[in-house]
């Protein structure tokens, strides 16, 4: 684990980049392949908890290691920079989403 929120905040934009990238592309070669049966949903929820508990791991480890070591105003600045550089990353995901939309 880091102890740059800035690299935390790129590294979960990179987790969600991998895991719908396999989504977007593996799709078109699963198309008609994959029968619907019960392991689709439980697979889609067992990639929810994953990324739920990655995220947890990424912008709040950090954070509370610091406040239960008494460093309670540093945690929360971490967690808000994380949070900050996050915001920041999704928004130039977000623009460049657009412009190549327009482009297309």
């Amino acid at each position: 684990m880091t102890k740059n929120p800035f690299y935390n905040a790129i590294l979960a934009i990179g987790y969600i980049a991998i895991l719908v990238s396999g989504v977007f592309y593996g799709s078109a070669y699963l198309d008609g392949v994959i029968q619907e049966t019960i392991f689709l949903p439980m697979g889609f929820l067992a990639t929810f908890v994953l990324s739920a508990a990655l995220m947890g791991y990424l912008f709040l480890y950090q954070p509370i290691l610091l406040i239960l070591d008494g460093r309670r105003e540093e945690g929360i600045r971490f967690f808000l920079k994380t949070v900050g550089a996050f915001a920041i990353a999704t928004a130039l995901v977000i623009i460049t989403a657009l412009v190549v939309g327009t482009l297309v």
